[in-house]
C-alpha cells in the first residue's frame, strides 16, 4: 500500500525533516516557524495527524516524542512524481517533462544535466 500523498502543510514540514530529524514538535516548530507563522499546537496537531496517516513515525519512549519521516525526501518525490504523471499526463512521462521545460526558464546547467541524464538513458 502507497503512503498517503502529503498535502502542501504537511511537505512543509516534511522538508523541515528531511534536514533534521529524529526530531521532537519542539525543534521542528522552532525549523518550521522561520519560514511560515504557526502556532506550536498547530505543528503538534499537524504531526499527530502525519503520524495517523502514515507519513511519520513517532517514538514514545521519552517524555518528547520523537518524530521521524517514514519515506526518504527521494521516495517521496518519486511517488507524487508518478501519481502526477499518472493523473495530469495520462502516465505519459514525456508529455510531463516537456510541459515542466515549456513553463520556465531552464538554465543551460540544468539543460547539461538533463542531456547528461538522457545520455545515460541511451548506454
Amino acid at each position: 500500500m502507497d503512503t498517503p500523498k502529503p498535502t502542501k502543510t504537511e511537505l512543509a514540514i516534511l522538508n523541515v525533516m528531511w534536514k533534521i530529524s529524529p526530531a521532537t514538535v519542539r525543534q521542528i516548530h522552532e525549523e518550521l516557524i522561520k519560514k511560515a507563522k504557526t502556532s506550536y499546537t498547530t505543528t503538534l496537531k499537524m504531526l499527530q495527524v502525519m503520524h495517523q496517516k502514515g507519513l511519520v513515525s513517532r517514538n514514545s519512549e521519552q517524555k518528547a516524542h520523537i518524530y521521524e519521516p517514514v519515506l526518504s525526501k527521494k521516495e517521496t518525490q518519486t511517488q507524487m512524481l508518478d501519481d502526477l504523471k499518472n493523473r495530469l499526463f495520462g502516465g505519459s512521462i514525456s508529455s510531463l517533462v516537456l510541459q515542466a521545460l515549456g513553463n520556465s526558464k531552464t538554465s543551460e546547467a540544468e539543460l547539461d544535466e538533463i542531456k547528461t541524464l538522457l545520455e545515460k538513458f541511451d548506454q
